[in-house]
């Protein structure tokens, strides 16, 4: 599975040969250095670690500092590892947009944007309790019941109820690579992705 960590600009359209206008969000993938090799002789497992977005040192703890200065890197704020990666990488190689090609599908990995505490209708889609006739009072948002009396005398765990929505980690897979300018290390691809502008995403391509 080869990848690269990057962050998400925004969204815009672009036309195809037919003058259709498709939706696409435009990503900054990259330049990510190799922060670490991992073998199965040493970790038991073969992956690439990758790292991207330049941290503060001072915001950087002493171990992690080492740990990019053994790549001869800057310290990074976010740090992927990525198994079976198509091509060979030494530690400290720079990976860029150009490990994808146009035309080819990728998987985008983000958080998705937090909206607090919502309720049952909007969490859940449900539709409230009836209608407002028949001495119904505030109840058109309302959850209905929640459980049986006497037995089991309790609300089953993984029911249905308000809470926290969003915040969520979510893959949004099959997303078709429109454009690539990697001057500018862009990727352009069909569709929406998980999260907030400027929040960072990992983009896979399963080989």
């Amino acid at each position: 599975m080869s990848g690269i960590i990057g962050k998400k600009i925004g969204m815009t359209s672009v036309y195809d040969e037919n003058g259709k206008n498709i939706p696409c969000t435009v990503i900054e993938a990259g330049p990510c250095v190799v922060s670490q090799v991992r073998t199965i002789e040493k970790d038991g497992y073969s992956a690439i670690q990758l790292a991207y977005g330049d941290k503060k040192e001072k915001h950087t703890t002493k171990a992690m500092k080492g740990h990019f200065a053994a790549a001869k890197s800057t310290p990074k704020k976010v740090v992927a590892e990525f198994t079976r990666f198509r091509d060979k990488r030494a530690h400290g190689e720079i990976v860029t947009v150009e490990v994808f090609s146009e035309g080819e599908f990728v998987d985008v990995v983000g958080t998705s944007k937090g909206k607090g505490f919502q309720g049952v209708v909007k969490r859940y889609n449900f539709r409230g309790v009836n209608d407002a006739t028949h001495g119904q009072h505030n109840r058109l948002r309302a959850p209905g019941s929640l459980g049986a009396s006497s037995y089991p005398s309790r609300v089953f765990k993984g029911m249905r109820m308000a809470g926290r929505t969003g915040g969520n980690r979510v893959k949004m897979i099959n997303l078709k690579v429109i454009k690539i300018i990697p001057e500018k290390n862009l990727l352009v691809v069909k569709g929406a992705v998980p999260g907030p502008n400027n929040s960072y995403v990992i983009v896979e391509r399963w080989n």
